[in-house]
């Protein structure tokens, strides 16, 4: 096997646009100080984080499947 039919085999393997949920998330919210994550279509209120009270960073989705 080449190096190219192995990149492709793990490209392949990787998760489908149609195995990612498609409830409208456009991304989540971050806190840089815990390290918590919140989709935001998981959150209720004012996006501050639950642990610590600072306000939450907010990234877009990648089209990956997460908003890295």
């Amino acid at each position: 096997m080449n190096v190219l039919n192995a990149v492709k085999d793990a490209l392949d393997a990787g998760p489908s646009a149609k195995s990612t949920p498609d409830d409208g998330s456009k991304g989540a919210y971050w806190c840089d100080d815990c390290g918590n994550r919140i989709r935001d279509v998981d959150l209720e209120g004012e996006p501050v984080c639950p642990d610590c009270g600072e306000e939450l960073r907010f990234e877009r989705a990648t089209g990956r499947g997460c908003a890295c």
